[in-house]
């Protein structure tokens, strides 16, 4: 709305839509009414930039084609545009524009184009299960169901669901995966898991004869074994007795080997003899009663030595004295050794004083003489007798002391290769 004054009059002029009139605040009688039509005016978009003026009654034929003066969409999308800005609206604005989706090639308003692209079956879109493929939106179900590789399939076997791409791996391992029994038998295939308990009854599975560690070499089904053992009991009993025969042959050798290791290859014997009054009591009763020591050795490769006593005595001292010898036995090592033997013997009875201090022990010596035949390297059979002390201690010295105590005495021989005589 405007307001204009001419010749002391005022005149109001107002445009609503497209209807515009001009009201005259003056008296019409006065006929002014032309002169106020013939006055200059300013287009009504003046100030949007539009720079026409001329007479008022010529404004009404202007605003038909003035670019700046507002009409309706011709897209009938209700906004009222500048006729200089309608192209635009009608290109980038309106929302009844249509616009061509290029995934799909379809057009649609700009209203719904947004909505179109959030549903057209044509965008690429992501996988939801995550396998890194990229989808166009109709096919994206068939996609999921049929060919992506995270999607969750049933094993065939043990009916648990699995991420597709790992199902492979679970069927090496699926308990209820089916297997051929590998003895190829008559049985249908068998779930894994009960593949070991078949094999314990598979009929076909190849077996060893049991005598298998006694030399028999059968192989067969195990349907075949039962006649295997039925025929084959003679051969069996063959290999068995084999076995037998050379078991006892090495329990032989490692008795002997047991036997070399317990040897003492010290050159010196303690000898502990138990019972001692007992054993003198039959030696009085009965002639030449003799006790003999373990054998021992002067060295690893030494002589073979053993100790021999006589409880009631023997030669001299019988039936007086207690007689020790030493006796020189066959050995493994004579061809190697010098002959005759000549190193120190010696004998010692302890005293089992309670104070090793004030023991007073009985020590006999010798260094053998090379001329006598007991010191000759001995044959298979060794010396009857040796060479010692018939009288090394008489009965009334054993009864002194302590040499016998808890009805037990403990007689040293020392077998030393220097010629020095033990006193």
């Amino acid at each position: 709305m405007g307001d204009r004054a001419k010749n002391g009059q005022s005149v109001r002029y107002h445009q609503s839509g497209r209807e515009r009139s001009i009201i005259h605040m003056v008296d019409p009688d006065l006929g002014i009414e032309p002169e106020i039509m013939g006055s200059l005016v300013y287009c009504i978009h003046f100030k949007d930039g539009c720079r026409w003026m001329d007479e008022l009654k010529k404004l009404k034929g202007h605003l038909n084609t003035c670019k700046y003066d507002a009409i309706p969409c011709t897209s009938q999308c209700g906004a009222m545009i500048p006729k200089l800005m309608m192209e635009d609206h009608l290109m980038y604005t309106c929302p009844n524009r249509r616009l061509k989706c290029e995934l799909c090639g379809r057009e649609v308003t700009a209203e719904v184009f947004e909505d179109h692209m959030a549903t057209c079956q044509y965008e690429p879109v992501h996988c939801e299960n995550k396998c890194g493929c990229k989808i166009q939106r109709r096919f994206i179900s068939t996609h999921r169901q049929k060919e992506c590789t995270k999607r969750l399939v049933a094993c065939r076997f043990c009916n648990k669901e699995f991420v597709y791409d790992t199902l492979q791996l679970h069927s090496s391992k699926c308990p209820r995966y089916l297997v051929l029994c590998p003895n190829r038998c008559d049985s249908s295939k068998i779930a894994r898991e009960n593949l070991e308990f078949h094999l314990k009854e598979c009929p076909s599975l190849i077996m060893c004869c049991g005598f298998k560690e006694m030399g028999c070499k059968f192989k067969g089904p195990r349907f075949a074994m039962e006649q295997h053992m039925e025929t084959a009991g003679k051969a069996h009993l063959l290999l068995m007795c084999g076995v037998v025969s050379h078991q006892q042959h090495q329990i032989s050798n490692l008795c002997s080997a047991l036997s070399s290791l317990a040897v003492n290859t010290s050159g010196v014997l303690v000898w502990r003899i138990a019972d001692y009054s007992q054993k003198l009591a039959e030696a009085k009763t009965k002639e030449s009663y003799e006790l003999s020591s373990s054998p021992f050795y002067t060295s690893q490769y030494g002589y073979k030595l053993m100790a021999t006593l006589f409880p009631n005595g023997n030669g001299a001292g019988e039936g007086t004295h207690l007689s020790v010898y030493i006796r020189i036995l066959p050995g493994e090592y004579d061809p190697l050794l010098p002959w005759p033997f000549s190193h120190t013997v010696s004998f010692t009875l302890y005293d089992q004083a309670n104070s090793p201090a004030k023991a007073t022990n009985i020590v006999e010596s010798f260094v053998p003489d090379p001329s006598w035949e007991n010191f000759q390297r001995p044959s298979k059979e060794p010396n009857a007798l040796g060479f010692g002390f018939p009288c090394f201690v008489s009965h009334e010295m054993l009864k002194k002391r302590n040499f016998v105590k808890d009805n037990t005495i403990y007689i040293k021989i020392r077998v030393d290769p220097s010629k020095i005589i033990a006193v």
